[in-house]
C-alpha cells in the first residue's frame, strides 16, 4: 500500500480593485486546485464567476482560523491541493492566512506564494516617500498597551512606515498619530487601482481638519514619512544631556552591559572620552 502524497498550499494574490491585475498563473491555479479557501465566499464568488472558475470554495477567516486550519491541513495531508485567497491582495498580510501557513509548514506541507497585487506595496511605490528602507505596521493594535508601544516606536522610526486603516477608525487613529508624528508627512491612498484612485499628502494635523469635515470612505493605506535621522540624533543627544553621567551609565548596565562597556557607550553618546566619564562618576560620588 503506497503512502498518499500530501497536497500543497497555494497563496494566490487577487486584485485589490482592478480585475485585470490578476495573473495568468493565479487563474490557472484557481482552476486546477481541488479547493479554494476564501476569506469571504460571498465576496470571492464574484471573482470566480467573472473568470468562469468552478472550483469548490470553503470559508477561512479570522473567526474560524484555528479549527479550519486544522481541517484544511488534514485535507492536504490526504492529498488535496488548496488555494488560499483573501477579499483582495496577497494572503498572509494582515489577515489569518499567516496562521494557515504556519500550520502547513509544521505539518511538512509545501507552501508556495503566487506574486500579485498587494495594497501596501502599491501605496508605498506611489507615495513619493523613501522606499529604500520601509516597514509594515498593518492596523494599529486594538489593545491599548500594545498600541502604546507601537506609537512610541513610531516617534523615532526613521524608515517609511506603511499602515492600514478602516474609514470608521481613521479620525481616531489620526488623533493618536498627531502628537507622535508632529509635522511628518502622511500619504493617504484609497481606491487603489480603481477608477477613482486617490493619493493625498498631509500632516496628521491637516488630515484631522480634512476628515473631520469630510467623512472618510473606503479602505485607507497610510504611508508615513520616517523621522529625519539627524532629528533623531539631536533628540537622543538632548535626552542624554538631561541625564547625569551616572544615570547614563546605569541605563546601559540595566540593559546587561558591564560597567566598563556602559562607560564606553555613554562616552560615545556624549562625544567625550572614557576618562571624562570616569572623572564625572568620581565627582558625582563625592
Amino acid at each position: 500500500m503506497t503512502a498518499t502524497t500530501p497536497g500543497k498550499l497555494y497563496l494566490c494574490a487577487t486584485p485589490i480593485g482592478n480585475l485585470d491585475d490578476i495573473t495568468f498563473r493565479v487563474l490557472e491555479t484557481l482552476k486546477n486546485v481541488d479547493l479554494i479557501a476564501a476569506e469571504d465566499t460571498r465576496h470571492s464568488i464574484k471573482l470566480l464567476n467573472h473568470f468562469e472558475i468552478k472550483t469548490p470554495m470553503t470559508s477561512y477567516h479570522e473567526f474560524n482560523k484555528i479549527e479550519k486550519a486544522e481541517y484544511l491541513v488534514g485535507l492536504m495531508m490526504a492529498g488535496t491541493n488548496v488555494a488560499l485567497i483573501t477579499d483582495a491582495g496577497t494572503p498572509g498580510i494582515s489577515d489569518p492566512g499567516e496562521e494557515l501557513v504556519k500550520f502547513c509548514l509544521e505539518a511538512g506541507i509545501e507552501v508556495t506564494s503566487l506574486p500579485g497585487p498587494a495594497a501596501c506595496i502599491t501605496a508605498l511605490t506611489m507615495s513619493g516617500l523613501s522606499t529604500r528602507r520601509f516597514c509594515f505596521e498593518g492596523f494599529l493594535p486594538a489593545d491599548k498597551k500594545e498600541r502604546a508601544v507601537v506609537l512610541d516606536r513610531l516617534k523615532t522610526e526613521t524608515r517609511t512606515t506603511v499602515m492600514y486603516e478602516a474609514p470608521h477608525r481613521l479620525v481616531k487613529t489620526l488623533e493618536l498619530l498627531r502628537p507622535v508624528l508632529e509635522n511628518r508627512k502622511i500619504v493617504f491612498c484609497k481606491e487603489l487601482t480603481k477608477k477613482y484612485e486617490k493619493r493625498m499628502a498631509m500632516t496628521a494635523e491637516q488630515a484631522l481638519d480634512f476628515y473631520r469635515n469630510n467623512e472618510p470612505r473606503g479602505e485607507y493605506v497610510l504611508v508615513v514619512e520616517g523621522l529625519d535621522p539627524k532629528a533623531l540624533v539631536h533628540a537622543r543627544q538632548a535626552e542624554w544631556e538631561r541625564m547625569s553621567v551616572s544615570e547614563h551609565v546605569r541605563m546601559y548596565m540595566d540593559q546587561g552591559m558591564s560597567k566598563k562597556e556602559a562607560m564606553k557607550k555613554a562616552a560615545a553618546d556624549r562625544g567625550i572620552g572614557k576618562r571624562e566619564i570616569y572623572q564625572a562618576l568620581l565627582n558625582e560620588d563625592k
